[in-house]
């Protein structure tokens, strides 16, 4: 499946709201609210996969000078530090009909190129535990549980860290 990878476009928070809620329970995904919130905040952190002219994933986080991801950061667009060393992964969505065609990856990939080009230390994410072999084939490394309880889940902190791939 061909598909393109772009910067967010201003009007898009809905249609990526609802991309967010296709991906997440309702108690994870961030709301419209969240999202245009965020992206006003820090839109050079969106990144969108578009297939034939409709926005059909995107991936999206702030920076921090912590290298692990507080629920905080999630709920507070303030906290976004532009110029933080780590770049975080507050969401990696695809609509389900379009999962399973590399999608994620490119753009989790291009995320990561992103972060390395603007001379961040690492990136860094939280994920369940079924998806933790997912990010291993990334390049993360699993540092325990996390210490969140967004949605009431369990969370387990992932990091790709920029010197240790070198």
């Amino acid at each position: 499946m061909d598909f393109t990878i772009r910067q967010a476009k201003e009007d898009e928070a809905a249609a990526l709201a609802a991309i967010e809620a296709a991906s997440f329970p309702p108690a994870e995904a961030a709301s419209g609210k969240d999202v245009q919130t965020r992206m006003k905040v820090f839109p050079e952190n969106f990144l969108v996969a578009e297939v034939d002219g409709k926005a059909v994933g995107f991936i999206n986080g702030g920076t921090t000078d912590k290298p692990y991801l507080p629920d905080e950061l999630y709920h507070d667009a303030g906290l976004h530090r532009p110029d933080g060393a780590w770049q975080t992964v507050f969401g990696l969505s695809v609509l389900p009909e379009f999962r399973r065609h590399g999608i994620a990856a490119g753009l989790l990939d291009r995320f990561v190129t992103l972060a390395k080009e603007r001379g961040k230390e690492g990136v860094i994410l939280t994920c369940k535990e079924h998806m933790i072999h997912y990010y291993e084939k990334h390049g993360f490394v699993k540092y325990g549980v996390a210490d969140s309880c967004h949605g009431g889940a369990t969370w387990y902190d992932m990091r790709c860290v920029f010197s240790a791939q070198a």
